[in-house]
C-alpha cells in the first residue's frame, strides 16, 4: 500500500501528513505548480481509504483530482464523462480489471495516458498492461513524490516504469513476444546503439564505446525511434526486447 510517511519527513514533504508551514516558493517549484494544476486526474481503486489519501496527496501535490472510481467498468464510465488527462488505475479491481478497463479506455480515448498501480511485480499482468496501452507502471509501496513524478512523465509523452519492475516486466515482454517477430527492422549499427541505450549507457558512452561521433549516435536514435514507433529511448528499448533485437542484462 502507499505509505501515509515517508523516509523524507512529516512535514510540507510529506503529502499524506500535510503541510506544517508555508513552503518555499522557488522558482521550480512555481513552475512545477503550474504545470501540475493543469493536469487532471481520476483515480480508479476499490480500496476506499486508499483512493481517500491518495486524493488528499495529490491535490496537495498540486494536481486537479476530478473523480473516484471504485472499480474498473465506473472508470471506463467516469473517464468518458470526465475526460481526465491521467487516469491511476489500480490492477486488480471487481467488475472489471485494471488491464481489461485500460484497453476499453484506450480504444475510446486513445489520448488518455493511464498509469497502473500494482501491489505486486507479476510479470504477466505487467506485460498485458503494456500491450493495453498504459504509459506507466507504479507499485503501491512507493512514495506519493515518485507517483506525482510519474504523472508528469506519461503527460511530457514519457514511459514511467517503477525500477523495481522495470526488468521483470521487460524481461516477460521479451519471452512472450521474442518470437513473433523475427525480421530485421534497424540496421546492425543500430542494434549495437539501442544495445548499448538498453545496458544503461549515455548517448557520450555509446558514441565512445563505437568510436562514433555524438551526433552520429543521435541520427541513430532518431532513425530507431522511427522505424520502431517510439517516442523515447525507454520505449524504444521496450519494444527493440519485444521483438527479440535487443537483450536486458
Amino acid at each position: 500500500m502507499i505509505p501515509e510517511t515517508n523516509d523524507i519527513g512529516r512535514r510540507a514533504t510529506d503529502p499524506l501528513i500535510g503541510s506544517s508551514g508555508p513552503a518555499v516558493q522557488t522558482p521550480e517549484a512555481i513552475q512545477r505548480a503550474e504545470r501540475r494544476k493543469n493536469i487532471r486526474l481520476l483515480l480508479a481503486d476499490d480500496h476506499r481509504m486508499l483512493r481517500e489519501g491518495l486524493r488528499r496527496s495529490l491535490i496537495e501535490q498540486g494536481f486537479d483530482v476530478i473523480g473516484e472510481a471504485r472499480n474498473g467498468a465506473e472508470a471506463v464510465d467516469l473517464a468518458a464523462a470526465l475526460q481526465p488527462d491521467v487516469v491511476l488505475m489500480d490492477v486488480t479491481m471487481p467488475d472489471l480489471d485494471g488491464v481489461e478497463a485500460t484497453q476499453q479506455l484506450k480504444a475510446r480515448m486513445p489520448g488518455v495516458f493511464i498509469v497502473m498501480l500494482t501491489m505486486h511485480a507479476d510479470q504477466e499482468i505487467l506485460a498485458e498492461a503494456v500491450r493495453a496501452g498504459a504509459s506507466g507502471y507504479l507499485v503501491k509501496d512507493c512514495s506519493v513524490d515518485e507517483i506525482a513524478v510519474a504523472i508528469e512523465a506519461v503527460v511530457a509523452g514519457e514511459t514511467a516504469l517503477s525500477p523495481r519492475l522495470a526488468a521483470s516486466m521487460l524481461a516477460e515482454v521479451r519471452r512472450q513476444d521474442a518470437a513473433a517477430t523475427t525480421e530485421r527492422v534497424i540496421t546492425p549499427r543500430e542494434e549495437e546503439v539501442l544495445q548499448l541505450i538498453a545496458d544503461g549507457c549515455s548517448t557520450p558512452e555509446v558514441a565512445e564505446q563505437l568510436f562514433i561521433s555524438q551526433k552520429t549516435v543521435k541520427n541513430h536514435l532518431a532513425s530507431i525511434y522511427q522505424k520502431l514507433g517510439a517516442r523515447d529511448r525507454t520505449q524504444a528499448v521496450l519494444q527493440a526486447v519485444r521483438m527479440g533485437i535487443v537483450s536486458i542484462n
